[in-house]
């Protein structure tokens, strides 16, 4: 046995010595594709955000120039876009429209239930337009600050985004309150999108702000 264990080693000494490179080289390759695929991930991360920012980007200016065709090219062909009026996502509430849907109604003047309104539970009914108008772009997110799944608006409302959406990304804009008010009135637009056919579509849309 001992003279086995000899022989192989003698043997692993020769091979090195009669092609000492090839074991450098093959460390040298490791490394090469180590980097490489480091190299790859970080370029797939940039990729993706900046798809990101430009979907985010072209969503936002759709709803600021009242280009409703334009938003409905966004919408996810088979998932459609959940409306969320405050943090927390309501499967079951939340009004839920198919991209054929919003294009049939959006023109109309169906009055919709989205949600309830915080303090008086009141439901908040109107026709997509005034929605999209009067409570989605409420603000002008456009100038807002952008964040890549990251929350910047931290309100008194649970956000559940994360566990209805685990699969998707989401882009939050920004707009900070005023200092007159303790900065209580922020709010913010998160468009949650998921990749479709090599293209990011809406799956959400999420309004926040401070509730009572």
């Amino acid at each position: 046995m001992k003279k086995a264990v000899l022989l192989l080693s003698f043997l692993a000494v020769v091979s090195c010595k009669k092609n000492p490179e090839k074991f450098v080289n093959d460390k040298a390759d490791s490394a090469k594709a180590s980097q490489t695929e480091k190299v790859q991930e970080t370029s797939v991360a940039i990729d993706k955000e900046t798809a990101l920012k430009a979907a985010n980007e072209a969503v936002l200016q759709a709803l600021h120039d009242k280009n409703y065709k334009r938003f409905s090219e966004f919408i996810h062909p088979e998932k459609g876009v959940r409306f969320s009026m405050y943090a927390f996502v309501s499967p079951e509430g939340d009004k839920l429209f198919s991209k054929s849907d919003f294009i049939k109604y959006q023109p109309t003047k169906t009055i919709f239930t989205w949600g309830l309104l915080d303090g008086s539970g009141d439901p908040y009914q109107s026709t997509i337009t005034d929605y999209l108008i009067k409570w989605a772009y409420s603000k002008d997110f456009a100038t807002g600050q952008v964040s890549i799944n990251e929350f910047q608006g931290m309100g008194n409302s649970l956000n559940n985004l994360k566990e209805i959406y685990p699969k998707a990304d989401f882009t939050e804009n920004f707009v900070k309150g005023s200092e007159s008010n303790p900065e209580m009135d922020w709010k913010c637009l998160r468009l949650v999108f998921e990749p479709f056919q090599g293209k990011y579509y809406l799956v959400g849309v999420v309004n926040d702000q401070w509730t009572i």
